[in-house]
């Protein structure tokens, strides 16, 4: 049983989550307060153990979702047969939970993971929370569409199947949780009620990422750190770096490269470019430390963790409008903020930082002092403890009918 640390007393509440994402924090503080009663997954035990959870509170269904991820990752599965695969994953992972759902006072389901075991729950009394870790389904579709168009990709961005079911589990849900106010913002944009929304930024984990080295003087070192796609805006950043000058400027490229990418590279300039692969997350901590600056320039996504990471080890952040960035820092303060598919203001911050080692110097300073202040995954907790709280004692209690939807 976790250790209860808060006043209030112990609510039951379980997840369901594709993979680990950030889930498995949230997990590992609900189980410190006493409150989770479960979580299901679809990762192998084999995977999910080393989030740090005994086996009795863990449940898996890796049928579906291990296959696919392996043969995504070495180029097998064609964009046909992923539909059917990833469709097939949500319908049959609600099944397996709503079939072993224990009684609970709240789910917590990662969008996309639960349906029918969340109308179980509400029927059950409890509540139903829709966990969306990036922007709104069909704002997200909208905007990678467009980027789509823009290169020439012929490609569909997801299947229209999944984007029916997220906007009906978004509207059977009792609360939807996004980790950034651009995410937010997608929803409401979409007609979302406000109201129904709520922001809980990611933390970071302090106690892995923190400075182990310096960047090594009279060089320029710029990296990144994600799926080299079109999603993260890699394009936009490869011809940025091209412009800066710097006479021993360096970009290191840490993540696999997606499907639509692999073509667009042969035309893209990649020069002063290593691709590094993917690497084990032990390993960043070094990277990181040893950059004068992280660069993401993404059309979309809810708020990437790695950002947190790189201020943690003291690397600064260039980010894009559309990654969550200002719910972490201030523009010019700890990092820089700048419009989306903007190659000019990349340029020119990536370049004020290699001409201006004081300037660099500082950044790092204030973004390590910011970092601090975040709260790490503890505070992350808090904030939840303290919604669910809101959500079960002001709203419905078990035994109590749920709402008409």
């Amino acid at each position: 049983m976790g250790l209860l640390v808060s006043g209030l007393a112990p609510m039951r509440i379980v997840q369901t989550v594709f993979g680990v994402f950030h889930s498995f924090d949230l997990a590992r503080e609900l189980h410190r307060r006493g409150h989770l009663r479960r979580i299901y997954s679809t990762w192998p035990w084999r995977r999910v153990q080393r989030e740090g959870l005994s086996r009795d509170l863990v449940g898996t269904f890796p049928w579906i979702h291990a296959p696919e991820f392996i043969l995504g990752r070495y180029g097998l599965l064609p964009d046909w047969l992923a539909d059917q695969t990833g469709y097939a994953n949500a319908l049959l992972f609600d099944e397996y939970t709503l079939r072993r759902l224990p009684e609970c006072d709240a789910l917590v389901a990662i969008s996309g993971s639960a349906l029918k075991t969340g109308q179980l729950v509400q029927r059950r009394g409890g509540v139903f929370v829709c966990d969306r870790g990036s922007s709104h389904q069909r704002y997200q579709e909208q905007v990678i569409a467009e980027e789509y168009r823009r290169w020439g990709v012929d490609r569909r961005v997801s299947d229209p199947r999944d984007t029916v079911r997220e906007e009906a589990i978004y509207d059977q849900a009792d609360a939807i949780t996004v980790p950034s106010t651009f995410a937010l913002e997608s929803f409401v944009e979409m007609g979302v009620p406000r109201e129904k929304l709520h922001c809980i930024p990611y933390g970071v984990r302090l106690d892995r990422f923190q400075p182990v080295s310096e960047p090594q003087a009279d060089t320029f070192q710029v990296v990144f750190v994600g799926g080299v796609s079109l999603r993260k805006g890699f394009p936009y950043l490869l011809q940025a770096f091209q412009r800066v000058q710097h006479p021993a400027k360096r970009l290191r490229v840490v993540g696999a490269v997606s499907q639509e990418m692999r073509a667009l590279l042969q035309t893209l300039p990649t020069e002063h470019v290593e691709f590094l692969g993917l690497l084990p997350q032990t390993e960043l901590p070094a990277i990181l430390s040893g950059s004068h600056l992280f660069v993401l320039p993404s059309i979309e996504e809810g708020l990437a963790l790695v950002q947190g990471q790189a201020m943690a080890c003291g690397c600064p952040v260039l980010a894009s409008t559309n990654t969550g960035a200002a719910d972490l820092f201030s523009d010019g303060q700890e990092g820089f903020i700048v419009p989306i598919r903007d190659i000019d203001a990349l340029t020119a911050r990536m370049q004020q930082v290699a001409d201006d080692p004081e300037l660099q110097q500082r950044l790092r300073a204030a973004a390590l002092l910011r970092v601090q202040h975040l709260g790490g995954w503890h505070e992350y907790g808090s904030k939840w403890e303290a919604l669910l709280e809101s959500l079960t004692g002001s709203g419905r209690q078990p035994g109590s009918p749920p709402p008409t939807k």
